[in-house]
């Protein structure tokens, strides 16, 4: 029995990239872990690979190794257990499949139908095999649940373990309540990950799960040095290469998410999945499309669009529908180009099963909505408000709730526009407001950069169009402690404070706008009039 620890070789770096479609991770470059196991050597350096594969989200090149484990030794139970942990995706925000789940609960039987030779082989297998325990009659935050428990009771009784602990952390981060402003449950995870981040300064998993614990506005300050660190142990990788854009795009580092997920779309094409584009091609380019557009870079942002839309054989995840859709409205809306907006067709990219992502689709919906609202079509976003409540009542129904909630919010927003275009104002405004705190009151997803269109912004543009400048500045500002450094809750913050004759502060915020974009000729209207304004001061 030998313990094995990842490390790059010549070969290693050679191989990554001839044998990026099958996924040769045995040679690839992923961090350093240890994982003694009762199994025959070549099956222990497949599981050891797989599991730093599972630590970097990188399920189905980890699904790989742990089938090569098997036939390496088909007596190995935790080669089994490692197949049945690729079917678990905690952070990811959508249920396996049916046919999976399926796959992972007959994996976990065969492990523990081989009867592991060491108490803590057998301690793993009991973790998770609660996951899949009467999948079928279990609700997905049940699931969770147990995943959390089962790694909880094997990290105490193993508190040395860092795959444990890893484990144990990445089950409270996937049930940490999404309506807790404070991020208590996200903050007791990173602390017990940076403790074994101290002694284990090359493991994936810590690394990886520090960022996604930091992920929120109140603790994205304490993921710099992880993020900034991820890729000198998995440099080719590709959501090694991207999650640290989830922490610059909380402090609005514009240029530094653009980088890294060029990086990571690189690293994606490299590393098809099945021979279809693997979604983290998809995930990166929404993130960098963003990054774009509040640079004011608006010609690379619509270069980014035309790559997505152009996708085929695309791998199906909610992250993949998400990215498409999103990408789609975010052009159109950030520029304000409403009668863009009004015209983007729902469901007209074939490339995705709409049927299996509601909350993907209705950023479609909102964003057609919204755009009629505001360029009075009223019978387009009445069209958008009815099939927005329709996949509000799909999504309540499926228990969906987190994106229930966004889609609740997204109805009411154009609802609110509608209102206002009737000339309804105190309705209207009463209504995005009510759409603003339901938005804010759960956090962005891991799955996009940032809301859309922030309901608060939008509710700061109301006012700001009611000649309201005092109340637009405080929808602005609440909005940039959210999403920090947004193009346009930077320009309608330093709008509402000229308006109120606050030229200083207005000065400040028109500052910073054109401090976030990378040259001094963009010929959007926002940043002209900024411009123009600091040039009389």
């Amino acid at each position: 029995m030998k313990r094995f620890t990842i490390l790059p070789t010549v070969i290693g770096c050679f191989l990554m990239f001839i044998l990026a479609d099958s996924a040769g991770a045995q040679h690839q470059e992923h961090g350093k872990v240890d994982f003694e196991t009762s199994c025959n050597e070549q099956a222990e350096q497949f599981i050891t690979n797989g599991i730093a594969l599972i630590h970097h989200m990188m399920y189905e090149q980890a699904e790989i190794n742990f089938e090569e484990a098997v036939s390496a030794d088909p007596s190995c139970a935790t080669a089994h257990w490692g197949i049945a942990m690729t079917v678990v995706h905690p952070l990811w925000g959508e249920r396996p499949s049916d046919e999976n789940l399926e796959k992972g609960f007959k994996a976990i039987e065969k492990a523990m139908q081989l009867n592991p030779q060491t108490e803590r082989e057998a301690g793993y297998i009991s973790a998770l095999e609660p996951f899949f325990r009467d999948w079928k009659s279990t609700s997905y935050p049940e699931q969770l649940a147990a995943f959390e428990n089962g790694f909880q009771i094997l990290y105490e009784t193993y508190p040395d373990d860092v795959d444990a602990a890893a484990f144990y952390a990445l089950g409270q981060l996937a049930t940490a309540p999404k309506d807790d402003q404070s991020f208590s449950k996200q903050e007791q995870a990173g602390q017990l990950l940076e403790e074994f981040h101290a002694k284990a300064p090359e493991h994936p998993g810590l690394f990886h799960y520090i960022i996604h614990a930091y992920d929120n506005p109140v603790l994205a300050e304490k993921a710099v040095d992880a993020a900034s660190g991820y890729d000198k142990i998995a440099p080719d990788v590709p959501h090694a290469l991207h999650m640290p854009s989830h922490i610059f795009v909380r402090l609005g580092h514009w240029q530094d998410v653009v980088d890294w997920n060029q990086r990571s779309a690189d690293a994606a094409l490299r590393q098809p999945v099945n021979g279809m584009v693997s979604m983290h091609y998809l995930h990166a380019l929404d993130y960098m499309m963003y990054a774009y557009l509040q640079q004011g870079e608006d010609n690379k942002a619509a270069e980014v669009m035309e790559k997505a839309v152009a996708l085929d054989n695309l791998q199906q995840t909610m992250a993949a529908a998400y990215a498409m859709a999103t990408i789609q409205a975010r052009y159109p809306l950030e520029l304000n180009n409403w009668e863009e907006a009004a015209s983007i067709e729902p469901r007209s990219m074939n490339t995705i099963s709409w049927d299996t992502y509601s909350g993907a689709e209705s950023i479609s919906w909102f964003a057609r909505g919204l755009g009629a609202a505001r360029s009075g079509n009223a019978e387009r976003a009445g069209e958008a408000i009815e099939a927005l409540e329709g996949l509000y009542s799909k999504l309540k129904q499926e228990g969906e709730d987190y994106w229930a909630v966004l889609t609740e919010a997204h109805s009411l927003s154009v609802e609110a526009w509608l209102e206002y275009a009737d000339g309804n104002r105190e309705q209207a405004v009463e209504l995005m407001k009510y759409a603003a705190d339901l938005e804010d009151s759960v956090d962005k997803h891991p799955v996009t950069p940032g809301h859309v269109l922030p309901a608060r912004e939008l509710l700061g543009d109301m006012y700001l169009l009611a000649n309201q400048p005092e109340k637009a500045l405080q929808a602005y500002e609440r909005s940039l402690e959210i999403s920090e450094n947004r193009f346009n809750s930077l320009y309608g913050a330093g709008r509402a404070a000229q308006l109120a004759g606050n030229d200083e502060l207005a000065k400040n915020y028109y500052s910073q706008l054109i401090e976030n974009c990378q040259r001094n000729d963009i010929a959007r209207p926002h940043f002209v009039a900024a411009s123009g304004f600091m040039s009389n001061q």
